[in-house]
């Protein structure tokens, strides 16, 4: 249990902005003006606006105020999620709730479980080491920098408390400019419920702002999507970008699309960042991105219902490879399939490659995948003629997940998606990537011939449950160095290696 909170004097104090509604948003604004003149805000928090149509979600009441400040109670929406029946593939969609707030400096924050009886609280993900302060029903806990976390009472999975607590918008477009699409507090929607952007054109969605529309950028340069706004119930998935160069996407929130939040297809130089998306109907991939590079993706919260960042080459009408690309500073969760998935479809007819691939800094908060051959946390489906090679993974964090794999690597012929087998995977590096819990399955590595096989994969630093998996010392002789793991691997699969961080040291 945290000590007693401690208080500042009223001057720190005088810095929060006590409105809620439309006033929130300008004194927002304001601040962040402010913040861009002095280079610091101090503590200080802003609340925003009501969701117009975005139901309400009543099972948290969530307070926050500035260190010594005075509480402000933010809005606590509903989010659907996944859960899907083993036995007879049903899905039935689950409550669940968030909130959001944009603060500087150190914000204190208490959260209610209102229906009580809450004897634990559990903040996530688990390597941020926050613990709160519990009484009764009621935890406190403050946050030192802008994060994405869970807050779950009794290991509840779905009836938890998702909180996004952003930086303060600095820089913030102005209504009126020619190239801005500005969406202050309110509904909006297109006649078609499709919003198609310009090149040169920044799209903002204020806090506040629902827009009921799918956001497309397609054959544009030079735009943005950016905010502390929702998209919501978009009617084919929330985001499109296509055939695009110099987008960025940062800070908006994405509820209950049908199919997938984000599709990213034959782009180059994109950057998605402090995305948060929910999803819970079939096919509700988090980002799915085909035939693209130089794409960063960047501090993001994805809680989806099917693969949380799928990494893919042709589909469709998409070609081209997929190089260059780096997912970091995120957290995810998948009720369904993958949080991490690469490779599955490519084109036959004329092969293609994903090369030049970096996860860093990565928490893993679940995985529950009943089907053996789509599980894994991280996973590797190679087909479609696709050869994956130089992916690199360092400080992945896996907490312990509902149902499947650490682990699932293959080049494979999955008559269901490809038209081939994968070409192979080659020059992959697994650093400092961490497992604790019970309820993994047998992790695979395996080729599939000698001419589809696996070569040169490293495992530096790979712990689970506090083991160091090693190929010398820490088992019996006559054991794999795998085994502890546990992991199956078979005999098209050269080069696997596992090494303390000194012994890779030393080899280097």
């Amino acid at each position: 249990m945290n000590t007693p909170l401690s208080r500042r004097t009223a001057l720190q104090a005088a810095g929060v902005v006590a409105a809620a509604g439309l006033a929130g948003s300008i004194a927002g604004t304001a601040q962040a003006a402010a913040a861009d003149e002095t280079g610091t805000t101090g503590d200080s928090v802003v609340v925003h606006p009501t969701l117009p149509q975005v139901p309400v979600n009543n099972s948290f009441t969530v307070k926050v105020r500035p260190l010594g400040g005075t509480w402000q109670k933010l809005g606590v929406h509903l989010a659907k999620l996944a859960l899907i029946d083993a036995t007879t593939g049903s899905n039935r969609a689950q409550n669940s709730s968030w909130a959001a707030f944009d603060f500087s400096g150190t914000v204190e924050v208490e959260v209610t479980y209102n229906p009580g009886g809450g004897e634990t609280f559990r903040i996530r993900p688990d390597s941020y080491g926050i613990k709160p302060e519990v009484l009764g029903s009621t935890a406190r806990f403050t946050l030192d920098r802008p994060r994405n976390v869970v807050v779950q009472v009794d290991d509840k999975i779905f009836d938890c408390l998702h909180l996004f607590a952003n930086p303060i918008e600095q820089d913030v477009p102005a209504e009126g400019d020619k190239k801005v699409m500005y969406f202050g507090p309110g509904l909006h929607t297109t006649a078609d419920r499709l919003l198609k952007v310009p090149s040169g054109t920044t799209v903002y969605l204020a806090a506040g702002a629902v827009l009921t529309s799918q956001v497309i950028f397609e054959n544009v340069e030079n735009s943005r999507l950016i905010g502390r706004g929702v998209l919501y119930n978009s009617p084919n998935g929330a985001l499109f970008i296509r055939k695009t160069e110099n987008v960025t996407i940062d800070g908006i929130t994405i509820l209950n699309p049908r199919y997938e939040n984000v599709r990213v297809a034959e782009s180059r130089n994109l950057t998605i960042k402090n995305l948060r998306a929910f999803s819970h109907q079939g096919w509700g991939d988090g980002i799915q991105l085909y035939c693209s590079e130089n794409v960063t993706i960047d501090g993001c919260f994805l809680r989806t219902s099917d693969d949380c960042v799928a990494l893919y080459t042709h589909r469709w009408d998409f070609y081209g490879d997929t190089r260059n690309i780096t997912v970091k500073n995120c957290s995810l969760w998948a009720d369904v399939a993958h949080p991490i998935n690469i490779g599955v479809h490519g084109n036959s007819e004329n092969p293609e490659m994903l090369e030049n691939l970096t996860y860093e800094n990565i928490d893993i908060l679940d995985h529950r995948e009943p089907q053996v051959t789509y599980q894994g946390a991280i996973a590797f489906m190679v087909g479609d003629s696709n050869l994956v090679r130089d992916v690199r993974f360092d400080n992945i964090r896996v907490e312990d997940f509902r149902w499947g794999q650490l682990v699932h690597m293959r080049v494979e012929y999955n008559p269901k998606y490809n038209t081939s087998a994968g070409r192979g995977i080659e020059n992959v590096y697994i650093k400092d990537l961490s497992y604790n819990g019970k309820n993994a399955d047998l992790s695979i590595i395996a080729g599939l011939d000698a001419d589809h096989a696996i070569k040169d994969v490293t495992f530096e630093n790979l712990s689970v449950n506090g083991r160091v998996i090693r190929d010398s010392g820490g088992k019996p002789g006559w054991f794999l160095a795998s085994d502890g793991v546990p992991m199956f691997t078979n005999e098209h699969v050269t080069n696997l290696k596992f090494l303390t961080t000194a012994e890779a040291a030393a080899a280097s």
